[in-house]
């Protein structure tokens, strides 16, 4: 099974839509909070241009940058 991975931060509505539309999916994901993790933090602005944007979701090697969860789902199937 391919692992997803949520980048998030609390207060992110775009952040609390995806989590709603992951969980009616039924997309089992871990969530980390940009907040409290350094490394997590430095990974988003490693792929999003040097910007905290969240959710960033990686999906087993591909990073998705606030993707709806249709394109989270769409992932999964590449």
């Amino acid at each position: 099974m391919v692992e997803v991975i949520v980048y998030w931060r609390p207060g992110c509505g775009f952040c609390s839509v995806l989590r709603r539309d992951l969980e009616r999916r039924g997309v089992a994901a871990t969530w980390v909070n940009i907040w409290e993790d350094d490394d997590a933090r430095a990974f988003v602005r490693s792929v999003a241009g040097g910007f905290e944007t969240v959710p960033t979701v990686v999906v087993g090697t591909e990073a998705l940058v606030n993707p709806r969860g249709a394109d989270v789902v769409a992932s999964l199937g590449r």
